[in-house]
């Protein structure tokens, strides 16, 4: 009975999107003049974000060449510029894979475990009310201060940076999962219920696919928790990795090499933030083709 009700639902819905199709195709001079002053004002942000980028380079350049600002404490974009050649010719993938490698483990990982826990949470209320003061806790813990007992646990190397990531990520994928299955709209879950679903058609056909957003949300915060959770670790324990980088720069008194990693740093975090965002982009028109 559920199924041929939401059979019915899906073929109303086609048929009034095909009925609207033609509609659709003749956009009015309103919309048209609505979206060319979108796509300007789009244009003028990404103009001057770029301008003040370039605007924040130069100024930090002139100043360091003038004496201004103490080029061996701030360095300069063109110390940093050299240095980044020098890591090309050198170790520079090997160390950006290494961190690469080791954020991309932990985030799927935390994502994937995150939601799995988050569903076992909502489909059980008793394990909900049980776990909830627990995983407050945790997400409150500095997760820095696990840093030594984790090193103990798996040991020193890849597995305990991978495990910090992790131990970051994965608490932030459960409450925001399960803050979302628990604020499902309530109609829908009325409406799938007097058609006779069960929890498992319930979740599958309403509460899952309602959180899409939400599991992108989380994924969005989480590439990045996972980038800091992996620095974290190389700083305690690695001997590759841009925050190994990072650490070897500062002790060495070569703040060129630090700078530099922390900017091929930034570069990865937004490229990593992009992925996703463009990954979501691709899910929802397969979800919602129509739009």
């Amino acid at each position: 009975m559920f199924k041929s009700g939401v059979s019915q639902g899906r073929w109303e819905w086609k048929k009034g999107t095909n009925q609207q199709s033609g509609e659709d195709q003749a956009v009015s001079p309103e919309r048209l003049l609505f979206l060319e002053n979108k796509k300007k004002r789009k244009n003028q942000i990404r103009f001057t974000q770029i301008f003040l980028l370039i605007f924040i380079l130069l100024l930090w350049e002139v100043t360091a060449r003038l004496g201004i600002i103490d080029s061996f404490i701030m360095s300069q974009p063109t110390r940093i510029l050299k240095t980044f050649a020098n890591l090309s010719n050198n170790d520079l993938m090997l160390h950006l894979g290494v961190t690469c490698y080791e954020t991309l483990v932990g985030f799927l990982i935390g994502a994937c475990g995150g939601t799995c826990i988050a569903i076992a949470l909502w489909w059980s209320d008793f394990l909900s009310k049980v776990f909830e003061p627990f995983l407050v806790v945790l997400n409150s813990l500095p997760k820095i201060a696990l840093g030594p007992v984790i090193i103990i646990w798996v040991g020193a190397g890849t597995n305990a940076i991978i495990v910090m990531a992790l131990a970051i990520s994965m608490i932030v994928t459960v409450l925001e999962m399960l803050n979302g299955f628990v604020n499902t709209d309530s109609e829908k879950l009325k409406m799938v219920k007097t058609f006779g679903a069960n929890r498992l058609q319930t979740f599958t056909t309403v509460v899952f696919p309602s959180n899409i957003h939400t599991l992108f949300n989380s994924l969005k915060i989480n590439i990045g928790l996972s980038l800091v959770g992996v620095i974290a670790g190389e700083f305690l324990v690695s001997k590759a990795g841009l925050g190994y980088l990072i650490v070897y720069g500062g002790q060495v008194f070569k703040l060129d090499l630090v700078m530099a990693s922390v900017i091929i740093l930034s570069i990865v975090a937004a490229l990593m933030y992009q992925a996703v965002v463009i990954l979501e982009r691709w899910i929802t028109r397969l979800i919602s083709p129509s739009r």
